[in-house]
C-alpha cells in the first residue's frame, strides 16, 4: 500500500458503512413503503405515498448505494485486499444491486402502471435484501477460509502493472 493513503483507510472505510448503511436500511424499507401504495386510498394519499417512495429511492438509497460502491472500490485498491473471502463477498454485493434494481423496478411499476397495480406482499423484496446483506456480513466479519476454492493466480495477487494512463503524484 502507498504510504500516504494509510491515513485515508479509517476515513474511506467509514464512508463506505456509513454508504451501507443508508443503501441497505432504504432497501429494507421501501418493500414496506411499496406496500402502502392501496388502489382503494384517495388519489392525496396515494399522490403522498408515490412521493415518498419516490424520495426515499432516488434521493437516499440510490446515492448511498453509489457512494458505498465507489468507497468499496477504494478500499479494494487502497488495502490490496486479494483473498478468497472477498470474492465471495462480491457475489452478495451483486445480489444487493440486483434487490435494488428489482425495488426501482417495482417502484416505477406501482407508480406508471396504468390501472391498479397492486404491489405483492413486501416479505419476498425484504428476503431479496436481506440475503444479501447476511451473506455479505458473514464473509467481511468471519473471513473464513475458502482456500479450498481453486482461484485463478490473476484474482489473488496484484499483477504490479502501471495504470495506461499517468497518475498525478501528489
Amino acid at each position: 500500500m502507498i504510504d500516504w493513503l494509510l491515513p485515508l483507510v479509517p476515513l474511506v472505510k467509514a464512508v463506505h458503512i456509513v454508504g451501507l448503511c443508508l443503501w441497505c436500511g432504504g432497501l429494507v424499507a421501501l418493500p414496506f413503503m411499496l406496500a402502502r401504495h392501496d388502489p382503494v386510498v384517495s388519489q392525496d394519499d396515494f399522490h403522498r405515498i408515490r412521493k415518498a417512495t419516490h424520495f426515499t429511492y432516488t434521493l437516499c438509497v440510490t446515492p448511498a448505494a453509489v457512494v458505498a460502491v465507489i468507497a468499496g472500490a477504494w478500499l479494494i485498491f487502497m488495502r490490496e485486499t486479494f483473498q478468497p473471502w472477498f470474492y465471495a463477498k462480491l457475489f452478495f454485493v451483486m445480489l444487493l444491486v440486483g434487490a435494488h434494481a428489482w425495488t426501482g423496478h417495482m417502484l416505477v411499476r406501482v407508480g406508471e402502471t396504468k390501472g391498479r397495480f397492486q404491489p405483492r406482499a413486501p416479505y419476498l423484496p425484504l428476503l431479496a435484501v436481506l440475503v444479501p446483506v447476511i451473506g455479505i456480513l458473514v464473509f467481511v466479519l468471519g473471513k473464513p477460509d475458502l482456500s479450498w476454492i481453486q482461484f485463478p493466480s490473476v484474482l489473488l495477487e496484484p499483477m504490479g502493472r502501471s495504470l495506461p494512463f499517468d497518475v498525478p503524484r501528489l
